[in-house]
């Protein structure tokens, strides 16, 4: 037998930017001290703060989500034109800046982790309470969420 040393090579990871909806599929991702850059920073909250996952929420499965091409590059940092922009059928288009929010969001709770995020205001609550039929907020993780 051949003393090979073949190295895995990765062709595409997936993202997912906002927890518990469709993925990314990208051909590289930077690294933060949180994991992939932009992976799971944004998380949608029930009106008690807790996670909505898909175990719940199954019609969360059919958002999608699209990032800034640029967004991808190591060192890009979001401009006041640089969105987040949400689809799910039968809704309008959400376009979410990615410069920071500054309302926070105090008694997030995702699994066993809780704590602060910041909101991303009232037009996102709304897009969402009416997807899902219920009050809702979108927050983004000042860490990164899991």
């Amino acid at each position: 037998m051949a003393d090979s040393k073949e190295a895995a090579q990765v062709i595409s990871i997936t993202i997912y930017p906002l927890k518990s909806c469709r993925g990314i599929s990208v051909p590289e991702a930077a690294l933060s001290s949180t994991g992939f850059r932009w992976d799971r920073q944004w998380i949608v909250v029930n009106s008690k703060g807790r996670a909505c996952t898909q175990r719940v929420e199954p019609s969360l499965a059919l958002v999608e989500v699209e990032l800034p091409n640029e967004a991808l590059s190591e060192g890009w940092e979001p401009n006041p034109s640089s969105f987040l922009v949400i689809r799910a059928p039968g809704m309008d288009v959400l376009k979410v800046p990615l410069a920071e929010p500054s309302e926070v969001a105090n008694g997030v709770s995702v699994w066993e982790w809780s704590g602060s995020a910041l909101d991303e205001g009232d037009e996102a609550s709304k897009w969402f309470s009416k997807y899902l039929g219920k009050p809702s907020r979108l927050v983004v993780s000042m860490k990164g969420l899991s």
